[in-house]
């Protein structure tokens, strides 16, 4: 079902949600004043379609880089009248007080706040507003919502220095939240007085006090027959803590797992708190330890351990307090404990650090709250992935990806997580990904790139991207690849690895693409940046891949595109040329790369004059000569010279070296070359060399035209045949035969 799932299109409602989103203006709203987003006034909006816009904003707010977001967005949904609010999930930076203020007329039944880090006291009245309707509330990790800004009332100097001080507030209460069943108020800040905040709650479903310090949990008693859902992650427990805990009967889910590395921690799990639990808690169906050292060994002897066939039936577990279980639990939290590595488990799911499926449930269950763990978790995938070979392979692209976009920021998650794309994406495992999911790896890696400069993130993208086949899968965020490339090898300090990998990119992403993407590329400065690193090269005097790939992509880049042609010449890429030829005369690839780009530049007629000067035609006559790479540079300057013939006797603007020298020069190297060489070029159009058939002005020219598509449609008949007759070339090779300017043996290969 997997499989299916991440293969099915969008629904219709995430399709048009996503595209009013981004069209705001044209679909649901207008501008007041030019600024103010305004609802039209016959828009009436059920709670189905404002949660799912609400919550969308803020995913693509957080994930989607070319995302605006709207100062004033929440204020359509001020009106329940036109807009109906019940379920929202807002988080992090992109929320502020007034945003909240700007809804507090909606009846919310679940307000999920996560890491609002903005929110001051003011949330907290706001809040009130809704007392009467909410039944789930999380606050988690809004670390300001307990502050206030107090001006201090004699004004001294500190005034200009400081002049709000930030002072708790301490006497909100959730006093008239009648209808409130599942809280969460993990990360809560110190000194609030949890015990007097929930005291008004009547009935308590959930509660959620991860990461907060209490030396008495005492109070937790008064709901003692309505919590189902308890969790204390990185609380330090104390036996009066466990003594609590097990009058709370109703527990299904138990979570008391802390961070092993976090800080130091007194208490030790022992055999007694476990079967404390199991005898007391008789409904729990899901319970974490996580992180805990046991004080004693809980497990059976390791000779009954290590029999029969793997069970979850309670009564073998290898855990002896978890023998008393009635049934499996649904979930087992045993991530870094000693216990995930026993054979009997007696859950149906259980996180730990043992196999790959224990790895994968531990980041699900840990991603949303929990960067901390997940990101280590991740990390025992990587390993996974990189030495064994992955069997629940989309189950941990789709959890990698989801921990990446809920943690843009987190630089270990970015780090393992981009490393562990890399080898989930590579050719292996190509077959079991559909387009969808890939494209989903894709966005994220770019948003890696985008927000993280570090130096591991950057290269782990740039290696994931090459998993992908260039430019096809990446030809729907063509632009952004493109500039986040150039920017990368437009920084002043470079990593050489990175370097290489990105250059290598660029020169792909330009390979066999439309004339109109590899414009929009020059205009973003591609050409000025390969000639820089070019030139830095050469300065360095080193002929690297870095320098073969840079000229590859000018040679790609310029392909039947006169406008980079032409910024080649401006930014003194003729001088680069020449100086390269000079500083490596044996580097054939090289020479083969700088001359196929000269290739494109000499077929753009109104730049070949300022190919017309005595020290690049001597340049390219001797070049004529050269056996670097087979035929290929020989082959290439004459195909320069070819052009700049065409141009007529009157074009030839120099006393040295003579034309008629020259044309002879041209003839020997074309009767030299081999006609059945196989070759290193490629040909997206025949239109350039076929415009040199019908003219009698230069018979070499002619000549090395009918011997290029002879060689090509005789070597390559399966890709050139059809293109010389989809170009129209056979009626312009019988109508050359006819010509009396024509060379005999020209016309001999024409026929």
């Amino acid at each position: 079902s997997l499989k299916m799932a991440s293969d099915s299109p969008e629904s219709l409602m995430t399709l048009c949600t996503d595209y009013c989103l981004r069209n705001l203006e044209g679909t649901l709203c207008y501008l007041l004043d030019n600024e103010t987003l305004r609802l039209h006034p016959d828009i009436f909006l059920p709670s189905e379609i404002c949660d799912k816009l609400v919550n969308e904003y803020v995913e693509l707010v957080k994930t989607d880089s070319v995302f605006e977001p709207h100062e004033s967005f929440f204020t359509l949904f001020s009106d329940p009248r036109s807009t109906r609010l019940a379920r929202i999930h807002l988080r992090e930076q992109i929320v502020q007080d007034q945003d909240l203020e700007a809804i507090r007329k909606q009846d919310l039944v679940e307000l999920y706040l996560t890491n609002c880090e903005k929110l001051t006291a003011k949330s907290l009245q706001t809040l009130v507003s809704f007392s009467h309707t909410l039944i789930s509330l999380s606050l988690f990790g809004c670390c300001n919502i307990f502050y206030e800004e107090e001006n201090p009332g004699g004004c001294e100097d500190d005034c200009l220095v400081n002049p709000t001080r930030q002072v708790l507030v301490k006497d909100f209460t959730f006093e008239g939240f009648s209808r409130l069943r599942f809280l969460n108020l993990g990360r809560l800040i110190e000194g609030v007085n949890v015990e007097t905040l929930l005291q008004p709650l009547a009935s308590l479903a959930a509660l959620d006090l991860s990461g907060i310090q209490l030396n008495d949990v005492g109070f937790l008693t008064q709901w003692k027959d309505s919590l189902v859902s308890l969790v204390l992650y990185n609380m330090d427990l104390s036996e009066e803590h466990i003594q609590v805990i097990a009058q709370l009967r109703k527990l299904r889910h138990l979570d008391i797992s802390r961070d092993h590395l976090s800080s130091y921690y007194k208490f030790k799990l022992t055999r007694r708190v476990l079967n404390l639990f199991v005898e007391n808690l008789v409904n729990l169906t899901s319970l974490d330890i996580s992180g805990h050292t046991m004080l004693e060994n809980c497990t059976i002897p390791s000779m009954e351990e290590k029999m029969g066939q793997t069970s979850i039936e309670p009564a073998k577990s290898s855990i002896a307090p978890f023998r008393g279980l009635k049934r499996p639990l649904q979930f087992l939290g045993l991530f870094e404990t000693s216990l995930c590595r026993l054979t009997h488990i007696p859950a149906y799911k259980v996180s730990g650090d043992k196999n790959e499926e224990q790895v994968l449930n531990a980041i699900e269950a840990y991603t949303e709250h929990r960067p901390e763990i997940t990101s280590r978790a991740i990390n025992l995938l990587f390993d996974i992935a990189r030495i064994e070979r992955c069997s629940q392979l989309l189950r941990a692209l789709q959890l990698v990806i989801t921990a990446l976009k809920c943690h843009k920021d987190d630089k270990n998650i970015q780090v393992t997580g981009s490393a562990a794309l890399f080898y989930l994406t590579n050719s292996e495992y190509r077959m079991e990904q559909s387009v969808k999911l890939r494209r989903q790896v894709i966005q994220v890696v770019l948003n890696g790139m985008e927000s993280y400069q570090e130096v591991t993130v950057q290269r782990n993208c740039c290696l994931t991207l090459c998993n992908f086949s260039i430019p096809e899968e990446l030809e729907f965020q063509y632009r952004r690849v493109n500039e986040l490339l150039l920017n990368i090898l437009n920084q002043s300090r470079q990593d050489e690895s990175i370097q290489r990998i990105a250059v290598h990119l660029c020169n792909a992403l330009v390979c066999q693409v439309d004339n109109d993407h590899k414009e929009a590329v020059g205009k973003m400065g591609f050409v000025m940046t390969m000639l820089k690193l070019i030139q830095k090269k050469l300065a360095d005097k080193t002929c690297d891949q870095v320098m073969e790939f840079s000229w590859s992509a000018l040679w790609n880049i310029t392909d039947e595109t006169p406008d980079n042609c032409e910024m080649f010449l401006n930014y003194s890429g003729m001088k680069l040329f020449l100086e390269c030829l000079k500083e490596f005369p044996e580097k054939q690839e090289l020479h083969r790369n700088m001359l196929g780009l000269l290739g494109n530049v000499a077929e753009v007629k109104e730049l070949r004059p300022q190919l017309m000067t005595s020290q690049f035609i001597s340049v390219f006559s001797n070049l004529l000569e050269s056996k670097a790479d087979g035929i290929e540079v020989s082959y290439n300057a004459c195909g320069v010279l070819s052009h700049i013939m065409f141009d007529g006797p009157e074009a030839w603007g120099i006393c040295e070296p003579h034309r008629e020298e020259v044309v002879k020069r041209m003839w020997a190297a074309i009767q030299s070359w081999d006609i059945n060489s196989r070759r290193n070029i490629n040909y997206r159009s025949f239109e350039p060399i076929l415009r040199l058939l019908p003219q009698g002005i230069s018979p070499v020219s002619q000549h090395w035209a009918t011997w290029a598509l002879y060689n090509l449609v005789s070597v390559y008949p399966d890709k050139y045949c059809p293109l010389l007759i989809k170009e129209g070339g056979i009626p312009l090779l019988k109508d050359m035969i006819k010509m009396a300017s024509a060379r005999q043996e020209t016309k001999e290969m024409a026929r």
